[in-house]
């Protein structure tokens, strides 16, 4: 049968785009098949080899006098102080402790991919904890000059908050050569100072601990410590139903048995964690293990690394055993 001119035409048409799209599809199959066979990434020792492989002097135990035991229904909250960066708050929220100003207080905030906070349910009536010989609120511990803090090694991954990231002695900071100073992070765990909107309206007096992103508070918090041990009780207590996540009932608040120094327990009674010196090779080795993953699971290494995304390993140690448990924090 003879076709009408503009129907061979569209016959024609129609072949070269089915001939088009049919070469399009198979070098779409062959491009994707080369293209995942390249991200087959080799094994590489992940982060839980690096810190079995480690060394005893790749380790560091915490200064009792800088280490604080809160103890909770759920058991003992474990918090490491950070002197170098906050030495006043630090200073005062030991003789808080104490004190025994925080004994039978609360933790009475919990806001979701926040804080948690704790202090004193009545701050804001007449029956509020009186303090002894501690002070209410302090000078603000932004920052601080850059040579208080000789520990610190970079991080060659690029950060929105900071000139240069990296760590001190077991902390994430932040710095900025150009202004000669130096902070620590709110990165997960990490505690610090409540205040009103004077910045030097805190003290010590009420504490929160990060449970969510918060980085955009840096330089604006006093941060005295982290979290060593309890994070996962703490994040998962219940999300206050009040505005900003607090408490609004009394039998909601969770109590505190007490807050004590490590120094001021009897030895047979403190808690043997151990840091990884984020100095070490060893800690550069957990770096490049989360910022560049192996195979055969991970598909494609991201090739870098969050400064709050960094592992830092903690161990347990068990009197008279080899080092026990370890987490990353």
């Amino acid at each position: 049968m003879i076709r009408p001119p503009q129907a061979a035409k569209e016959t024609t048409l129609k072949k070269a785009y089915f001939l088009f799209r049919h070469t399009i599809l198979a070098a779409t199959c062959a491009l994707f098949a080369a293209t995942a066979g390249a991200r087959e990434l080799p094994p590489k020792p992940s982060v839980a080899d690096i810190v079995k492989a480690s060394k005893p002097s790749d380790w560091r135990p915490l200064d009792p006098d800088n280490t604080l035991y809160m103890e909770l229904p759920f058991g003992r909250v474990v918090i490491e102080l950070a002197p170098t960066f906050a030495p006043n708050h630090v200073k005062n929220i030991k003789a808080l402790v104490r004190e025994h100003y925080f004994d039978g207080l609360a933790v009475v905030r919990v806001q979701d991919n926040w804080v948690v906070q704790w202090g004193d349910p009545n701050e804001d009536n007449d029956k509020v904890r009186r303090i002894k010989g501690a002070q209410k609120t302090l000078k603000a511990e932004f920052t601080v000059p850059l040579r208080n803090d000789t520990h610190f090694t970079r991080m060659k991954d690029v950060d929105g908050y900071a000139p240069q990231v990296g760590h001190s002695n077991g902390f994430p900071v932040g710095r900025d050569p150009k202004t000669g100073e130096t902070w620590l992070a709110h990165c997960y765990g990490m505690v610090g100072v409540g205040r009103d909107n004077d910045a030097d309206s805190g003290g010590g007096t009420a504490l929160y601990a990060v449970i969510g992103p918060a980085r955009h508070l840096d330089r604006n918090i006093t941060v005295v410590g982290r979290v060593i041990s309890g994070m996962p009780q703490l994040s998962a207590l219940p999300r206050g139903p009040a505005p900003m996540g607090f408490y609004d009932k009394p039998e909601m608040n969770v109590p505190i048995a007490s807050v004590k120094v490590a120094a001021d327990v009897p030895a047979d009674q403190r808690s043997r964690f151990e840091v990884m010196r984020t100095e070490s090779a060893v800690y550069q080795s957990v770096l490049d293990a989360q910022r560049n993953r192996g195979g055969p699971w991970t598909k494609v290494a991201a090739g870098h690394l969050d400064l709050c995304a960094a592992p830092i390993p903690v161990r347990e140690q068990k009197p008279g055993s080899e080092p026990g448990f370890w987490q990353l924090l």
